[in-house]
C-alpha cells in the first residue's frame, strides 16, 4: 500500500520546496558574489605590481650601488690628487714635481670623468627612485581597492546569511509540521532528485515544466485525495491543488 497524507500535508511540501528553493539560491549567491570575482582580479592585478615592484627595487639598489662605487672611486681619486700636492709642496726636486704634476694632471682628468659616472648614475638612481615611488603609489590605491572590496564583500554575505537564517528558521516550522513518513519521502527525493516536490498546475508539472500526458492524467484523477503521487518526469512528489486542473 502506498502512502497516504492529507492533502493539506502535502500542501506543506509546497511551502517547503520554497524555502529549500531560497536556501539553494542564497547558497548559490554566496559562491557566486560578484566581490569574491572582484577580488580575484585585484589580487592577479595586485601580484603583477608586487613583481614589478621587486624588480624595479632591484634595479635602483643596484644603481645605488654603482653609484656608491664611482662615489668611492672619486673619493680614492681625490685623496691621492690632496697627497700629491701635499707632496709638490714639501719637495725640491725638479723630476719629482714634473712627476707629480703630471700624476696631478692625470688624476684630474680621471676625476672629470668619474664624475661624468656619477652624474649620470645620479640621475638614473633618481628617475628610478620616481619610476618606483609611482608602482607604490599604484599598489598602495589597489590594496585601498581590494580593502573596499573585501568589506563591501563581507557586507554581502553578512546581509545573505542573515536572509538564510530567516529562512532556514521558517524552513524547520514547517517541516515541523509535516508527518513524519511524508516528510522523509520529501527528503529523500529531493536528496536524490534536487526537488521533492513538484506543483501540478493546469495539468502541468512546475518542476520539470512539462504537462502531463493523458494517461499520467488519468493515473493522477483517479488516484484519492490522500494518495502521495510522484511526478512522472521529476520525481519530485506531485502535489495536487484547486490549480491543478484535474
Amino acid at each position: 500500500m502506498g502512502l497516504t497524507a492529507a492533502p493539506a500535508d502535502q500542501a506543506l511540501l509546497l511551502e517547503l520546496q520554497e524555502h529549500d528553493t531560497r536556501l539553494q539560491r542564497i547558497a548559490h549567491q554566496l559562491r557566486s558574489l560578484p566581490e569574491t570575482a572582484a577580488l580575484a582580479a585585484l589580487e592577479t592585478e595586485a601580484q603583477t605590481l608586487r613583481r614589478t615592484l621587486a624588480e624595479q627595487t632591484g634595479v635602483l639598489e643596484d644603481a645605488q650601488t654603482e653609484l656608491g662605487r664611482v662615489e668611492s672611486d672619486v673619493a680614492v681619486v681625490e685623496a691621492r690628487m690632496t697627497r700629491d700636492r701635499e707632496r709638490l709642496q714639501s719637495t725640491s726636486s725638479v723630476k719629482d714635481v714634473q712627476a707629480l704634476e703630471q700624476e696631478l694632471d692625470a688624476l684630474a682628468r680621471r676625476r672629470d670623468e668619474l664624475e661624468e659616472i656619477q652624474l649620470l648614475v645620479m640621475e638614473r638612481v633618481e628617475a628610478q627612485e620616481t619610476t618606483l615611488a609611482g608602482t607604490r603609489e599604484a599598489l598602495a590605491a589597489l590594496e585601498a581597492r581590494t580593502a573596499e572590496t573585501a568589506a563591501a564583500r563581507d557586507a554581502s554575505a553578512a546581509a545573505l546569511e542573515q536572509e538564510r537564517g530567516n529562512v532556514a528558521t521558517d524552513r524547520d516550522t514547517i517541516a515541523g509540521r509535516v508527518p513524519s513518513e511524508l516528510l522523509d519521502l520529501y527528503e529523500k527525493q529531493r536528496a536524490r532528485y534536487g526537488i521533492g516536490a513538484s506543483h501540478l498546475r493546469g495539468g502541468v508539472s512546475v518542476a520539470s515544466g512539462v504537462a502531463l500526458t493523458a494517461t499520467d492524467l488519468g493515473v493522477v484523477r483517479a488516484a484519492a485525495p490522500d494518495d502521495v503521487l510522484l511526478c512522472p518526469e521529476s520525481n519530485a512528489i506531485l502535489v495536487r491543488t484547486a490549480e491543478s486542473g484535474l
